[in-house]
């Protein structure tokens, strides 16, 4: 409580700043979000990604993106981390102190081993060497090297670059990337290299006014991940929690899994010089005067879909201690107008499942311009984070009412303190006590990508891992009966997803779009408005939002088990872009929330696949589950599964290398229930 007093102080001076118009901006992706940055694309990042390692417990991972949509063909002159960049990874973690605590400054350099080929590889050199410094800076203090002359891997160019012998390398790509992992002199692993881009989205839908498309569209309706097949080069750190710890407090010292004092901030930057010259004999450019920071990223899609696009730069240029002057985009997000049928939800149907409420517990309306929860009495407020005495005079502003949710999430996040807890437990009151499932309140204004480290990570292999992160895991912890017969702390799988920090899996973009869609309200008990007193809770507005498809659900290719965790970069000379998905029949709603009993989460995985693709479905009763194949003529060629389940989420893996290639079809039958079949392509 104290902490909400000493923040509310601080943060009056917000009130006059949230009483202006929404943003009038819309954009869909952590690439080429400002107009000045979009010229210097060896300086913009991307996206930036902290997570507790899940094969490394004491560690956590930060993982900063930068150089978006390389093309994997894009020789002879790829693209490297820039020469004259300093590459920065910032990380708060004690709330008390002014700045920053730790800072990783990239520093790279060029060699051209044979300047007389055009190739980039040629006879076991390389013409884009590139090699790193890393340095580290604590408390303000001067920065050090920790690791000097790193390799960074190059372009996977093709078989004869790498793999051959007498032209080319004469190694694997993986070798490469296990080569170039460093550790530093003060314990970290480090990798830099380029990689596949992590991320998935629909750009082209979302750029065209939001119009995501869903996975059972055809043709132009087809979803498309706009950055699949694409390359970004990559900065990442595996750092012990001891380090990022305030007090260099290891993991096995957390008081609990939501520790208050185990939050970190993170974000990226990129700086250059002020003065360029450009030489007349060709040579490369100097550079020269102060460094200056060209581009910043923190929470995903902050610059992009909430700062308008003439404040884009400005925000690229400021650091998150100066983010006081864009609170005012959080409180009525653009977004939320085009979810809103009495503003312009009618032309983008694409988001029709997401609705705001408007009559909350009967009362309460969160479109822009509303009260929100504004208007409670203090009596009511007593003991919150809504009191007078503590964040109410930030979190209820009047005609502000996304006050309450979407400014923490990004500018504070949110704590483990009434009402910012699941339903679950408090009786139908939201302001009351509930099941903690959340705690990564920094209370330090700004926009970063915060994680508390206590929180244990999800096995990536559980049947219980969702991309959907804490918003699967605010599902668990109010209908899974593991979960929501008590109230009390506990772990709940995916607690340790997006936005408590980002895996790598992490459907930010859904996820986002729930929130905008009022998911965060409804989590802590503001139902939607086709709730009914008294009744079940987990209505058909809230199974929309849930069941609500951005289009692309994970990365186009497999990710890494362990260091760096992410997918080789596409190679140039055989990768094939996608360009569509496969059409897919229409899924039944639902997420384990009642009726049906159960739904194929997604398309099997990967599709076209070559031997093996993995089908995830859901249960949510317990009852006996088949699951068949079957081939284009409607023959039965294998039963996967037959056998009793309990309420979960599963997974099984077909292995067809007994098989033709050609089309097949997977039918779910849970007890007498039977769901439409799906199709997946088998190519040998």
């Amino acid at each position: 409580m104290r902490r909400f007093i000493l923040f509310a102080a601080t943060l009056l001076a917000v009130s006059a700043l949230v009483l202006t118009p929404p943003s009038r901006y819309l954009d869909a992706s952590s690439h080429r979000e400002a107009p000045l940055i979009a010229n210097d694309p060896l300086a913009d990042p991307t996206d930036v990604y902290a997570f507790v390692s899940p094969d490394r417990p004491n560690y956590v991972t930060i993982i900063a993106c930068y150089i978006p949509m390389m093309l994997p063909e894009g020789g002879p002159n790829y693209f490297p981390f820039g020469e004259n960049i300093r590459y920065q990874i910032h990380i708060d973690n004690d709330a008390n102190r002014p700045g920053e605590e730790i800072i990783y400054r990239f520093t790279f350099t060029q060699t051209n081993e044979d300047p007389t080929t055009f190739f980039n590889i040629r006879l076991g050199k390389q013409n884009l060497k590139t090699t790193y410094t890393c340095e580290r800076s604590v408390k303000g203090g001067g920065f050090t090297a920790i690791v000097t002359n790193g390799t960074v891997p190059p372009p996977n160019i093709g078989p004869r670059s790498i793999e051959n012998a007498v032209v080319g390398l004469g190694t694997t790509y993986d070798a490469l990337v296990t080569g170039a992992i460093a550790t530093a002199s003060t314990g970290e692993q480090v990798f830099c290299g380029p990689t596949d881009d992590p991320f998935f989205v629909d750009l082209g839908g979302a750029f065209d006014v939001g119009q995501t498309r869903k996975r059972n569209g055809t043709g132009v309706d087809a979803p498309r991940d706009g950055v699949a097949g694409f390359n970004v080069g990559t900065i990442a750190l595996q750092i012990p929690i001891s380090t990022l710890q305030k007090d260099s407090k290891t993991v096995a010292m957390r008081q609990n899994i939501l520790d208050p004092d185990y939050v970190i901030g993170v974000w990226s930057t990129a700086n250059r010089q002020k003065v360029t010259t450009l030489n007349t004999d060709g040579s490369k450019p100097t550079y020269s005067g102060d460094w200056v920071q060209v581009a910043r990223l923190g929470m995903p899609l902050t610059n992009e879909v909430i700062i308008p696009i003439g404040q884009k730069d400005r925000w690229n240029a400021l650091t998150p201690y100066q983010d006081l002057e864009f609170a005012k985009y959080f409180v009525n997000p653009e977004l939320a107008l085009y979810m809103d049928d009495s503003k312009f939800g009618g032309a983008v149907p694409a988001l029709s499942a997401l609705r705001i409420q408007t009559k909350s517990l009967g009362s309460f309306d969160f479109r822009n311009g509303a009260d929100g929860l504004f208007g409670l009495p203090e009596s009511a407020r007593m003991g919150t984070a809504l009191s007078d005495a503590a964040f109410g005079s930030i979190l209820l502003q009047d005609n502000n009412p996304r006050s309450v949710d979407i400014l923490p999430i990004f500018y504070t996040g949110a704590p483990n303190f009434r009402p910012y807890q699941l339903a679950t437990g408090k009786g139908g009151n939201p302001l009351a006590e509930g099941k903690p499932f959340i705690h990564n309140f920094l209370p330090t204004l700004g926009d970063m990508l915060r994680l508390n480290m206590a929180v244990p990570a999800t096995p990536r292999n559980s049947s219980d891992f969702s991309s959907l992160g804490l918003v699967q895991a605010a599902v668990l912890g109010l209908t899974d009966p593991r979960y929501n017969g008590n109230a009390n702390l506990e772990f709940i799988p995916n607690m340790d997803g997006f936005p408590n920090g980002r895996r790598l899996e992490d459907d930010i973009t859904r996820i986002e779009l729930q929130a905008v869609g009022g998911i965060v309200l409804a989590a802590v008990g503001l139902w939607y408005d086709d709730f009914v007193s008294g009744g079940n809770p987990v209505t058909q507005d809230l199974l929309d939002v849930l069941t609500y498809s951005a289009g692309p659900q994970k990365n186009d290719v497999q990710l890494r088990t362990s260091f760096p965790y992410v997918a080789n970069p596409h190679r140039g000379y055989d990768y094939v872009k996608q360009v569509t998905f496969p059409t897919a029949v229409t899924e039944r709603p639902g997420l384990g929330l009642g009726v049906p009993k159960s739904f194929i989460i997604e398309q099997n995985y990967p599709n076209p696949f070559n031997p093996t693709t993995e089908i995830r479905y859901h249960v949510s009763t317990s009852d006996n589950v088949k699951l068949r194949i079957y081939n284009s003529l409607g023959q039965q060629v294998a039963t996967l599964v037959d056998k009793q389940h309990t309420p979960g989420t599963y997974s099984v893996v077909w292995d067809a290398r007994n098989v033709a290639s050609g089309a097949y079809y997977y039918r779910l039958e849970v007890g007498n229930e039977v769901f439409p079949a799906k199709k997946a392509l088998f190519v040998k």
